[in-house]
């Protein structure tokens, strides 16, 4: 069972030496659209949300 998991942990270190990790810019773009897509999705929600309870009060 110590083998498995020395073993695990060794396959780990092998596989993060072949991450390929982002630069600081790119990750600050990448970073910055993200935000940005959830930021609009926010408002169309918001915008639904409010225009479908707008029409139930009006039915109701």
């Amino acid at each position: 069972m110590k083998e498995k998991i020395i073993a695990f942990f060794v396959d780990v270190v092998k596989e993060m030496k072949k991450v390929t990790w982002p630069k600081k810019e790119e990750l600050r773009e990448t970073t910055v659209i993200v935000l940005a897509v959830c930021g609009v999705i926010a408002v169309f929600v918001y915008v639904v949300d409010t225009l479908v309870s707008q029409i139930m009060k009006a039915i109701l």
